[in-house]
């Protein structure tokens, strides 16, 4: 039963809600912010859960043409999905009743685009969208809301409601920072469902769904699949350059002649049993080595 549920909630997937936490916690040790242990794993929870949720409504909605995808009943796979929308909802409302209205809107902004992901009228998965929505989601708004909730009040934004206005105030430099430290794991992120699009383009096709791949032909596709990557690589060298980050955490970039291969590898085949994990790979290898440089630049500042 286990093994089924993990393989309905694709569990190994997760690890692109997982790695942009970690980073972040790297990243609040290395600017050297304390982090409210509580309120941390409040959010974990319901980000995780909450991912899970979504992968489930995912899979439980395209079982309708892909039926080999559920490995549970219909009415089992359906009761899980409100049982793990309702825990991490009632996690993320406690966690807003701790913080603030920042932190609601963006967990209802966050839910509102999960479920909207696969259900509704127009799906964003059926939509060339579905990179942008999930590394946007997954790779900046994990990393925004995490050290919003560990940074001094108004450190990154405030936000004033009042009767008669609304005022809102940015902090462009740490803004800035938050928004370039999360340019690896929004592109990684993004790059994974792009790879899973193209080699799911012609199936996809088949059930009405027109994803970025389709508009874009193959060989566009797979010059944008590189180009993300190496931007990707540019967000550390620029943050080393303006002073946020220790050049320690420019040992990331000894990763790169992996992340070549794989893509060599993937621009030759696009296979889902055989390349298409490169793209996970990438994943795994880049985001790991970027977490440890950040925290290992975290420790020499402070020598």
């Amino acid at each position: 039963m286990i093994k089924k549920f993990f393989k309905y909630v694709e569990i190994m997937t997760k690890i692109t809600s997982v790695f942009p936490f970690l980073m972040t916690l790297a990243f609040l040790f290395h600017a050297g912010y304390a982090v409210n242990v509580r309120l941390t794993l409040v959010f974990f929870a319901s980000m995780f859960i909450f991912d899970l949720t979504t992968t489930a409504i995912n899979n439980y909605v395209d079982s309708k043409d892909y039926p080999e995808m559920l490995p549970l009943p219909r009415r089992a796979a359906l009761i899980i999905i409100y049982v793990m929308f309702a825990v991490s909802a009632g996690l993320g409302i406690y966690l807003a009743f701790c913080t603030d209205i920042v932190v609601l809107l963006t967990g209802v902004l966050c839910f509102l685009c999960g479920v909207c992901y696969t259900y509704g009228p127009v799906p964003i998965s059926r939509l060339p969208l579905g990179e942008i929505f999930s590394g946007v989601f997954q790779g900046t708004l994990i990393p925004f809301l995490l050290l919003y909730i560990n940074m001094p009040e108004g450190t990154l934004l405030s936000l004033m409601l009042g009767t008669k206005e609304i005022g809102i105030s940015l902090q462009i430099w740490p803004l800035l920072t938050m928004l370039l430290l999360s340019v690896i794991p929004t592109c990684l992120t993004a790059n994974i469902m792009f790879a899973n699009n193209i080699c799911d383009v012609d199936a996809d096709v088949k059930v009405n769904r027109f994803t970025l791949p389709y508009f874009l032909g193959l060989k566009h596709s797979l010059a944008l699949y590189g180009v993300i990557y190496y931007i990707a690589y540019l967000a550390p060298c620029i943050m080393v350059m303006l002073g946020m980050l220790h050049p320690a955490s420019l040992l990331c970039l000894l990763t790169f002649p992996i992340i070549q291969k794989n893509i060599r590898i993937f621009r030759k085949e696009q296979k889902k049993p055989d390349t298409f994990l490169t793209a996970i790979q990438n994943y795994i290898v880049l985001m790991s080595a970027y977490c440890i440089a950040i925290f290992l630049g975290g420790i020499f500042t402070r020598l």
